[in-house]
């Protein structure tokens, strides 16, 4: 069974993505950023970034019928590596018990306002 996920964010009509993408009990989440989907604005502060960026994952996972605790994959994408450390309180609040297996990388993003984007997968458990 594979089913598409929305969050209404206009970039997924214009790039041709889904925010994530059901596959049996595998859940895949597109790269996702902080922009706040029902206003559209995005906060100046990484750290405050991150955190909008990991409540739309969590948005998006609860409608595939999963959480935060199911992610067994993570990647961040910061285009500045020296922003990442002030990331990892907000990370270690959402992932601390959960600790999926992570990449960072660092590598310039679509938009000059984003300073992190992050990707995940989870699986649904029995």
């Amino acid at each position: 069974m594979r089913r598409l996920i929305s969050s209404g964010s206009p970039f997924e009509a214009e790039v041709a993505y889904s925010r994530a993408v059901i596959d049996e009990d595998w859940i895949f989440v597109s790269g996702t950023t902080g922009f706040d989907y029902a206003t559209m604005a995005i906060s100046e502060d990484v750290a405050e970034q991150t955190e909008q960026t990991l409540r739309n994952i969590a948005a998006a996972l609860a409608e595939a019928g999963a959480s935060l605790a199911d992610t067994v994959r993570v990647r961040y994408i910061l285009p500045r590596a020296a922003d990442f450390p002030a990331c990892w309180p907000v990370l270690r609040r959402y992932f601390g018990d959960v600790r999926p297996a992570a990449t960072m990388i660092a590598a310039g993003l679509i938009d000059p306002r984003m300073k992190i984007e992050i990707e995940v997968t989870a699986r649904r458990r029995a």
